[in-house]
C-alpha cells in the first residue's frame, strides 16, 4: 500500500500543477509588463543640468524633476511609466505602448518656464506670477478659435507691463516691426530671437499679440495657432510646472506599436516551438527520467512568469530569450544527474542506489556551474543598459529557479517511484540496455564510453591545439582586414529599421530620404520578402526629425518604424562598460574556480573563454553583422555558459582523482582526463543540443531584431562546447602534467577545502 501510495502522490502532485497552470497561467501572463520592443513605445536617457549657474545637480533636485516629470506623464494618461534616477545627473524615461512618442517626448522635455518678453527679447515677466495649475484650454470669444487661459497672482504687474506697450501701438506698421508685440516665450534660451524666429514658419515662441490698451486684470490669454488638442497639451504642461533643469537627450529608442506586437507575435512563436522540440528531446533520450525533467521545466517556466510579474518586472524581447535560455540550463542539471544515475545504474547498482548516488555526485557540479553563470549574469546587470539589465534580470531569475525545479522538484518527483519499488528492474526505463549492466561482483574496471564509442579525446590534443592556433590566425586576420561593424550602441548617431508588411525597394527609400533631406549612410534589407530595413546615420537625428520620419514611412511605405538615437557620450559609456563587464566577470570566475580548485583550473578556464568570445567576435568580422550592445550580453551569458560546462568537466577530473589519490606518470594522468571527457561528453552534447534547439527556433522564428543576439549564442554555444572538451581540459593536462616525473601528484581531500593538492 505504502508503493502504491507514493506513485499516487506523484500523480496528485502532478495534477495540482496542472490545474494551478492551467487556471492561472493567462492571468499571470496578460499582467506581465511589456518592454518597448514588445509593444511600442520610447526611451529616452536626458542628462541634467540646473537652470541656476553655481547650483548643483544634487539628489532632490533629481527627484524634484522626476516628479514633474510623472505628473506630465499622468496627465497624458500613461499607466506603464517608468522614470528612474541613474547616476549623479541622468534620468531615465520608458513610456511602454504609448501612440504618440512625439506628443510624449515634447511634454517630457519642454522645461515649461514661461517668459513675457517684449521684441527686443528683453524680459517683462516671468512664470512666478502664474497661480500654479490654473492654466486651461479655451476658445476665443470673438473667433472662437481655440486659445490658453492663465490665471495671474497679482494683477500690478502685468498692468505696468502693458501700460508701457499700449503706449508703441501703431497698427499702422507692418507685424514684424512693431513694438507694441507681448511675445509669450516657452523655455526661451539664449541666443533667441523674435526677430530671427518670426520670419520662420514655426516659431520657438509660443504667441505674439499686439497690446492696444493696458490690461488691469488677473486673466491672461495665449493667442497662436492653436488646434483644441495642442492647446490642451499646453496647459496641461504649464499646470504640471516648470523644471528645475534643463534637460538634454543624450539616447533616445522609438518602437512604432505595430513594430513591437510583430516582435512579440514571433518571439514568443518562436519560444513556444523551441521548448516544444526540447521536451521530445529530453523525453527521447532520457525516457522517464526525462518525462519528470519536462513536467520539471513547465514548472519552472510558470514560477519565472509568476515571479516576475510579482516582481513587477518588464518582459522585453532579450528577456524572453534569457527565459529560453534558462530551459537549457534547466534542462542541464537535469541532465548531469541523469548521466551520473546511469553510470551507477551500468555499475551494476540498483536504481534506488543508482538514484540516490547519481543525485548525490552530480549536486556539487550543478552548484559550481550555476555560481559560475550567475557570476556573468550579476555583472550584466551592474554594467548593462536598461535592455541588457531587463536580460540579466531573467537570467538570474532563471538561473535561481531552474536550480530549484531541477534539482529538488526532480528529486521529488522522481523519488516517489524509485522509492515505490515500480522502477526496480526497470532499467530501460532510464535508457540503459540490460547488456550495458555489468555484475555487481565484478571488481574489472570498465572504460566510460559516449555515444557508443571509448574515444581517446587526450591523444588527439595536438590536432586540437593547431586547429585551434589555426582559427584563432584567420581570426585575427578578419578583424585585422575587415575589424567589426559596430552598431550606434558603440559609435554614437541614428538607427532607423523598418518593417513593412510588402516588400521594401532600397532605391525608393533612398528617394524619400533625400525628400526628406536625410540621407542614410547605408540602408540594407532585410528579412525573408525584404519587408524590412536598417537605416544607418552617423550623426544624431534632431528629435523634431523623428516624428516626421516615422509618419512618413508610415503614410509612403505602411511601414512601422523603430527609431535609435544614441550620442557619442553615450557611446564611449557604453564601450568602457562592456570592457569592464567582461574584465570584471572574468576576474571573479579566475577567483571563484581558484578557491573552489586551484589556480591551473583557473587559468585554462580563462584561457577556453577568452578563445569563445573571440570567436564570436571573428564570426561577426567576417560576417559584418551589426555589433551592438546586446552582442556583448550574449558573449556575457556564453562565458558563463562555457565555464559551465568546463566546470562539470573539471570537477569530474577532481573526483577522478580523488579516486586514484596518487598520481606517478603523465601517462596516468591522460588516462584520468580521457575518462573524465569521455563520461561528461554525452551530458555535454545533449546540453548543448538542448540549448541549441531554444536558440535556433530565435534565429530562425524570431523577430529580425533579435537576430544577432540569436547568432552570437549559436555561434558561442558550438565553440563553448568545443574549447570544454578538447581545449580547457587538455590545457591543464599538458600545463599540469609537464613536470609529474620530476614531482608525483597527490590528490587528496582535505575537510575545509575542495582543491587538489600538489
Amino acid at each position: 500500500m505504502k508503493n502504491r501510495g507514493r506513485i499516487v502522490a506523484f500523480f496528485l502532485i502532478v495534477l495540482l500543477f496542472a490545474g494551478t497552470i492551467g487556471t492561472t497561467v493567462t492571468g499571470i501572463t496578460k499582467d506581465i509588463n511589456l518592454g518597448l520592443d514588445l509593444q511600442g513605445g520610447f526611451e529616452i536617457l536626458y542628462e541634467v543640468e540646473p537652470v541656476e549657474e553655481g547650483e548643483e545637480t544634487d539628489r532632490a533636485l533629481l527627484e524634484s524633476t522626476v516628479r514633474i516629470l510623472n505628473d506630465r506623464v499622468n496627465r497624458l494618461g500613461i499607466s506603464e511609466a517608468n522614470i528612474d534616477i541613474e547616476g549623479d545627473d541622468r534620468i531615465r524615461v520608458q513610456l511602454a505602448g504609448i501612440k504618440n512618442p512625439g506628443e510624449a517626448r515634447e511634454i517630457l522635455s519642454t522645461s515649461a518656464r514661461i517668459t513675457f518678453r517684449n521684441v527686443e527679447d528683453e524680459k517683462l515677466m516671468d512664470g512666478s506670477n502664474l497661480v500654479e495649475g490654473a492654466a486651461q484650454q479655451d476658445f476665443h470669444p470673438q473667433t472662437n478659435e481655440p486659445i490658453v487661459t492663465l490665471k495671474l497672482k497679482d494683477a500690478s504687474e502685468f498692468r505696468d507691463i502693458t501700460s508701457k506697450l499700449a503706449s508703441k501701438y501703431n497698427p499702422g506698421v507692418p507685424f514684424p516691426q512693431r513694438k507694441d508685440l507681448l511675445v509669450i516665450w516657452m523655455d526661451y534660451q539664449e541666443g533667441d530671437s523674435f526677430k530671427e524666429e518670426v520670419q520662420k514658419e514655426d516659431p520657438k515662441y509660443v504667441s505674439a499679440a499686439g497690446v492696444k490698451e493696458t490690461l488691469n486684470t488677473t486673466d491672461v490669454m495665449i493667442e497662436g495657432n492653436f488646434t483644441v488638442e495642442s492647446a490642451q497639451r499646453l496647459a496641461d504642461i504649464i499646470n504640471a510646472g516648470s523644471l528645475p533643469v534643463n534637460m538634454t537627450e543624450l539616447y533616445s529608442n522609438t518602437v512604432g506599436a505595430q513594430f513591437g506586437e510583430q516582435a512579440l507575435d514571433k518571439t514568443v512563436f518562436a519560444g513556444m516551438i523551441g521548448i516544444s522540440i526540447v521536451f521530445l528531446f529530453i523525453m527521447a533520450v532520457y525516457r522517464f527520467p526525462g518525462v519528470i525533467a519536462a513536467i520539471n521545466l513547465s514548472v519552472y517556466i510558470y514560477l519565472i512568469l509568476l515571479v516576475f510579474n510579482l516582481m513587477n518586472g518588464v518582459l522585453t524581447l532579450q528577456g524572453i530569450a534569457a527565459l529560453i535560455l534558462g530551459v537549457g540550463m534547466a534542462v542541464d542539471a537535469n541532465v548531469i544527474t541523469f548521466e551520473r544515475i546511469k553510470e551507477e545504474l551500468r555499475e551494476g547498482k540498483s536504481i534506488f542506489a543508482s538514484f540516490k548516488a547519481g543525485s548525490k555526485n552530480s549536486l556539487r557540479a550543478i552548484v559550481d556551474a550555476n555560481i559560475t553563470t550567475m557570476l556573468a549574469a550579476a555583472v550584466l546587470f551592474i554594467f548593462g543598459t536598461s535592455s541588457v539589465k531587463g536580460f540579466a534580470t531573467m537570467l538570474i531569475l532563471s538561473i535561481v529557479v531552474s536550480f530549484l525545479t531541477a534539482v529538488y522538484g526532480t528529486r521529488l518527483l522522481m523519488g516517489l517511484w524509485v522509492r515505490s519499488k515500480f522502477l526496480r528492474n526497470r532499467p530501460g526505463w532510464f535508457g540503459v540496455k540490460q547488456k550495458d549492466i555489468k555484475d555487481i561482483a565484478d571488481t574489472a574496471e570498465r572504460e566510460p564510453k559516449a555515444f557508443g564509442r571509448n574515444p581517446n579525446v587526450v591523444q588527439h590534443r595536438r590536432k586540437f591545439f593547431i586547429a585551434s592556433a589555426i582559427m584563432v590566425i584567420l581570426g585575427l586576420g578578419s578583424l585585422g582586414i575587415f575589424q567589426l561593424n559596430p552598431g550606434i550602441d558603440f559609435t554614437h548617431g541614428s538607427r532607423i529599421e523598418l518593417a513593412a508588411e510588402e516588400s521594401l525597394n532600397a532605391d525608393e527609400i533612398k528617394s524619400g530620404l533625400e525628400e526628406l533631406d536625410l540621407q542614410a549612410k547605408s540602408v540594407v534589407l532585410n528579412g525573408n520578402n525584404n519587408e524590412g530595413a536598417v537605416l544607418r546615420y552617423d550623426q544624431v537625428i534632431d528629435e523634431d526629425r523623428i516624428a516626421d520620419v516615422q509618419a512618413y514611412f508610415k503614410e509612403n511605405f505602411n511601414a512601422d518604424t523603430s527609431v535609435s538615437v544614441v550620442s557619442p557620450i553615450v557611446g564611449e559609456e557604453l564601450v568602457k562598460n562592456a570592457l569592464y563587464a567582461v574584465a570584471i566577470a572574468s576576474i571573479g570566475i579566475v577567483l571563484y574556480v581558484t578557491l573552489r580548485f586551484e589556480m591551473f583550473f583557473a587559468i585554462t578556464s580563462i584561457i577556453a573563454l577568452v578563445h569563445d568570445a573571440f570567436f564570436i567576435l571573428a564570426i561577426f568580422s567576417l560576417t559584418q553583422i551589426e555589433f551592438d550592445v546586446t552582442i556583448v550580453a550574449a558573449i556575457l551569458t556564453i562565458i558563463g555558459y562555457s565555464i559551465n560546462d568546463t566546470i562539470v568537466t573539471f570537477d569530474r577530473i577532481r573526483e577522478n582523482l580523488r579516486l586514484k589519490k596518487r598520481v606517478k606518470s603523465f601517462g596516468e594522468l591522460a588516462k584520468i582526463v580521457n575518462k573524465s571527457l569521455v563520461q561528461t561528453m554525452t551530458r555535454s552534447v545533449n546540453t548543448t543540443v538542448t540549448t541549441m534547439i531554444a536558440v535556433l527556433a530565435f534565429l530562425f522564428l524570431g523577430a529580425q531584431s533579435i537576430t544577432g543576439f540569436a547568432i552570437a549564442l549559436a555561434v558561442g554555444l558550438l565553440a563553448g562546447t568545443y574549447s570544454s572538451l578538447f581545449l580547457a581540459s587538455q590545457l591543464w593536462l599538458v600545463w599540469k602534467g609537464k613536470n609529474i616525473k620530476n614531482k608525483p601528484v597527490v590528490f587528496a581531500k582535505k575537510k575545509r577545502t575542495e582543491g587538489p593538492q600538489v
